[in-house]
């Protein structure tokens, strides 16, 4: 949905609430990821993405705050069964500091073609998230994908039941790295039509990029740490 006022009107809380904190570097130490969730809810951001290893670790400084936690199963892979990933959903999702949970679609299946067996999976994925009062956000890995690709796993969130599309991972080996751009964002857009939010992620690292997204419409952006303050301005 459009916002009511450009993004370059927007004051810095307005603009945090777009951003899901990316703590997700499996090298981080325990110290790193607490001092990292601190700064991310100091700015007011919608969410932390985090492993889920880490919710019980960060849940204390989320208490009291607009801030939550988003922890990102089957990451960065999305090649776990379809029973691992809807128990690690609903292990994520018995935290009350949990506001959304975040899976990695099976973008193996996706280039395959299998389009039913990837929205039948994303089905019970969301309704392990639901159960317990907390959205999904299917990762469907758009740098993996071509056009007509990306256009179908719209299709697939869609007839899921899932409540965001979102782009990439960010940790994407063996392609071109391009992320959340302005071209698959519209893409995603034309095909959902509004029918349920669209997160982009991956390489977001300008001002300009950030602005662009949520002039354009975008719902919500994962950031990696170190790019938070600059497309905020504060840097």
């Amino acid at each position: 949905m459009k916002p009511a006022k450009k993004a370059n009107e927007m004051t810095i809380r307005e603009l945090a609430a777009y951003i899901d904190f990316s703590v997700l570097k499996p090298e981080f130490t325990e110290a790193e990821i607490i001092k990292l969730t601190k700064e991310g809810v100091e700015l007011g951001c919608a969410t932390i993405c985090i492993n889920p290893g880490y919710i019980e670790l960060c849940q204390e400084y989320t208490k009291g705050t607009q801030t939550m936690l988003c922890p990102v199963t089957d990451f960065p892979f999305g090649t776990s069964s379809t029973e691992s990933k809807v128990m690690q959903i609903k292990t994520a999702a018995q935290y009350d500091s949990v506001k959304e949970i975040d899976i990695v679609a099976n973008f193996g299946w996706i280039r395959s073609g299998e389009y039913d067996r990837v929205t039948a999976e994303l089905k019970a994925c969301a309704a392990a998230a639901h159960e317990y009062g907390r959205e999904l956000k299917a990762i469907i890995e758009t740098d993996a994908l071509n056009e007509e690709q990306i256009r179908k796993a719209c299709h697939c969130c869609l007839e899921a039941g899932v409540d965001f599309a979102k782009t990439s991972t960010g940790f994407l080996t063996g392609h071109d790295c391009c992320g959340g751009t302005p071209e698959v964002v519209r893409i995603m857009m034309e095909e959902i039509q509004g029918k349920c939010r669209i997160k982009g992620s991956g390489c977001i690292r300008t001002q300009e990029h950030f602005f662009k997204l949520i002039d354009m419409g975008i719902d919500r952006m994962g950031i990696g740490y170190r790019s938070v303050p600059t497309v905020l301005g504060l840097k």
